[in-house]
């Protein structure tokens, strides 16, 4: 069995992808830390607990698991915290990840795939966004990911590994069987929040900008379930293994749904109105992001197909009433 190296793989995307490679029959080998992930979200492979930042556990897996090909997860992804913490970030994605990149080139890395972000565009002024939009990041965190995007073509050409880098918008719901999901501390996403709120199992939501130039005043993003996110990452390394170039690509459903939207959808899924409270911005937060997810569906026939919102919020919403229970 082929054995892919998971970097953050106890994480909210990590783990839904170790699960996607086990069905595909691979073997997920983890590799986290889990100063955010959970050790019980590891079910499908090994977990070697430890830093991407620990050259010689790297080289060891890397040797010892036969290790074929990396997904690369493991980073601080809270956009509010980035521009409070930029250090922080510039540590945990920039200068940890070029160490941990070093390692995997001394082990004979061939191909990586790059979970980044559609935060490198910034407040993008086209709607939806294409792969071309300008990149100007509007927060620490958008601007890490930007960095090691430019790092991963330098050092591909160097070092002679293929690269694919996926810039997520919304990643949202939970696995279909309910066996993981989403859990950050804090949480700052949408919809665990709306369902939490919704279920009384969280507090209140709050709507963070309300005089955005949208249609409704409220921030408009393109939700896309963590499962088709996951099941992108094996799409862009079986593209990557026949030869395709190696690129950053947008992993979206080119539709935006509104905050407000989103609630209205809450309240026809789950029977009842998310309580919230209508608060400023927050710092960082541009006014839509919507992705052109043309060049993944035409590079290597990647399409979301469970990102429609009631299967958003319902997965969530499963998720959580299993959570709550224990």
């Amino acid at each position: 069995m082929e054995s892919i190296l998971v970097a953050g793989g106890a994480g909210f995307v990590g783990s839904h992808a170790c699960k996607a490679l086990s069905k595909a029959g691979y073997l997920p080998v983890t590799l986290d830390n889990l100063a955010t992930g959970h050790a019980d979200a590891v079910k499908w492979g090994p977990l070697i607990k430890a830093d991407i930042r620990d050259a010689e556990v790297v080289r060891t897996a890397m040797a010892e698991h036969q290790i074929t090909a990396v997904m690369h997860f493991a980073a601080s992804s809270l956009v509010g915290e980035s521009v409070v913490k930029p250090a922080l970030y510039y540590e945990n994605n920039v200068i940890a990840t070029l160490r941990f990149l070093e390692a995997l080139t001394a082990g004979g890395l061939r191909n990586i795939v790059f979970s980044s972000t559609a935060a490198v565009y910034g407040a993008a002024v086209e709607d939806p966004i294409t792969e071309n939009a300008a990149k100007i990041p509007t927060n620490p965190y958008g601007e890490t990911k930007r960095v090691i995007e430019g790092a991963l073509q330098w050092m591909s050409q160097a070092q002679g590994f293929s690269w694919t880098a996926l810039r997520y918008f919304n990643a949202a719901g939970a696995d279909e069987d309910g066996e993981i999901g989403e859990r950050h501390d804090p949480e700052t996403h949408l919809i665990p929040n709306m369902v939490r709120a919704a279920l009384g199992t969280g507090p209140g939501l709050k709507v963070f900008g309300t005089d955005y130039p949208t249609p409704d005043g409220s921030a408009v993003r393109d939700y896309i379930h963590v499962t088709d996110l996951a099941e992108a990452h094996i799409a862009a390394l079986l593209w990557q293994r026949k030869g395709g170039e190696s690129r950053a690509f947008n992993l979206g459903t080119g539709q935006g749904l509104s905050v407000l939207q989103m609630v209205a959808a809450a309240e026809k899924v789950l029977g009842v109105t998310p309580p919230h409270e209508l608060a400023g911005r927050r710092a960082g937060d541009p006014p839509s992001l919507v992705a052109d997810p043309t060049a993944a569906q035409t590079a290597f026939g990647w399409k979301a197909v469970r990102s429609d919102p009631e299967t958003l919020i319902r997965t969530a919403a499963a998720f959580e009433r299993s959570r709550a229970k224990g």
